[in-house]
């Protein structure tokens, strides 16, 4: 995910033409790296893991009367997501004379990374039933697995439409994000009326890719009122939380009737905005903090982190709930902040050798690109956009649909190489 990138002028200075230079944004490298390690870092605390023999059941600590306001800040991604907007704006003013090259880079850095943690979780769910895991834990291990892939699934639509919404962002501007919410406010309309919730799944286009699109503006200097961002984002979040339906938290809580996130609502929508403002008020002082060999360590890492730190939490929880039998704590008590500290240790632990092994694979090999326009660039996004999406819904669990899975991610990286010539032969004449 290690991206060069022109600088862009700060917000509120606008720029009529690209900058001269080459260079590194560290505002955008920032927070996404920082934001990657905060969904990390959530993931590995806020899980609540007992076992009863049989079953493991999983909790969240966020699930506390009043804890939800935390998530406001803690569900990052749509600050990922604005970073991503901002990078891929760059990176395609600099290659918009060959589009869909462009296109194919993209898809070879953001699935390259997928095929080892695959090589290893296709076959590893049968190793583990044959010496006796029990069932049950394993499903869970493997389905949430491939369950976060819908992350990579969603960024792949927002990357293939980056050359389409960089012609309307140069022609509309700010109107663009604007219509996106106007299409996420009419897909809430028309869900909760029809009380279909099949309807909210439209707002994975609408809703992330209108924060997808105000990356564009920041590429450019355009977000110049941070501050009316911030406020007026969530105020409209908690004006949609007070009158509902919406539910408090930004995240997907074991019980709860609905999620934000799952398909995304208008409420997390609200929520980014709010965040991309705060982050732009806050750009000047994160600039001085000290972070360059954080981000230069973390950088070609950052992919690597994201796929691996649930396999990491399974080994953990493998060996000490499943294997040994001890439950977490309760979360805020005595228990739970004395034994955290040991628990975030095991993981660092087991997360230290797979980052040794598996970070190599982070840079895509430099094979020849395949010549030819959009058709084939196309096919490849849709065959590794529908493997994603196999393994966000069916995840590792064992079964066909991680193999087919997986070749269409395959097949799709093929799509992005050049064909070998084929050498003639010369037969001996009689």
């Amino acid at each position: 995910m290690t991206v060069l990138l022109d600088r862009p002028a700060p917000p509120g200075v606008a720029v009529a033409a690209a900058p001269p230079r080459v260079a590194r944004d560290p505002f955008i490298d920032v927070l996404r790296v920082l934001g990657i390690a905060l969904v990390v870092f959530q993931h590995w605390t806020i899980p609540v893991l007992a076992f009863d023999g049989t079953a493991l059941t999983t909790g969240n600590a966020l699930a506390a009367p009043g804890v939800w306001v935390v998530t406001w800040l803690s569900q990052v991604m749509p600050l990922v997501f604005f970073a991503g907007g901002a990078a891929n704006a760059i990176s395609f003013r600099r290659a918009r004379h060959d589009a869909p090259r462009w296109l194919a880079a993209r898809l070879r850095r953001l699935a390259w990374p997928l095929l080892p943690l695959a090589a290893v979780w296709v076959p590893l769910p049968h190793a583990l039933a044959a010496l006796g895991v029990p069932a049950q834990p394993l499903e869970t291990g493997a389905r949430l697995t491939g369950q976060l892939l819908w992350f990579l699934a969603v960024y792949l639509i927002a990357v293939t439409a980056t050359p389409l919404m960089a012609r309307l962002h140069e022609r509309y501007g700010g109107r663009v994000p604007m219509a996106l919410a106007a299409g996420a406010v009419l897909t809430d309309v028309a869900r909760f009326a029809a009380d279909l919730d099949a309807l909210g799944y439209l707002n994975i286009v609408f809703v992330w890719l209108a924060v997808h699109q105000l990356g564009l503006l920041y590429a450019e200097g355009r977000l110049t009122r941070p501050g009316v961002m911030a406020a007026g984002g969530f105020g409209a979040a908690a004006l949609l939380v007070w009158a509902g339906p919406y539910p408090g938290s930004m995240i997907g809580l074991p019980g709860a009737e609905m999620s934000n996130m799952a398909p995304p609502t208008l409420a997390v929508l609200a929520v980014a905005f709010g965040q991309v403002g705060l982050a732009l008020l806050l750009r000047e002082r994160i600039l001085r903090l000290p972070l360059d060999g954080l981000l230069a360590w973390a950088g070609p890492r950052i992919m690597t982190v994201y796929l691996w730190h649930m396999p990491a939490l399974f080994a953990v929880t493998g060996v000490v709930v499943v294997g040994l039998g001890v439950d977490t704590p309760a979360p805020g008590g005595v228990g739970w902040f004395a034994g955290w500290p040991l628990w975030f240790g095991a993981l660092c632990l087991v997360m230290w050798p797979l980052l040794k092994v598996f970070a190599r694979f982070e840079e895509p090999p430099a094979l020849p690109y395949r010549p030819g326009g959009w058709p084939g660039m196309l096919v490849a996004a849709a065959l590794t956009g529908a493997g994603l999406l196999t393994l966000t819904v069916a995840g590792f669990a064992p079964g066909a649909a991680p193999v087919l899975a997986v070749a269409a991610v395959s097949g799709g990286l093929l799509l992005t190489t050049q064909r070998p010539l084929a050498r003639s032969v010369a037969r001996p004449r009689c």
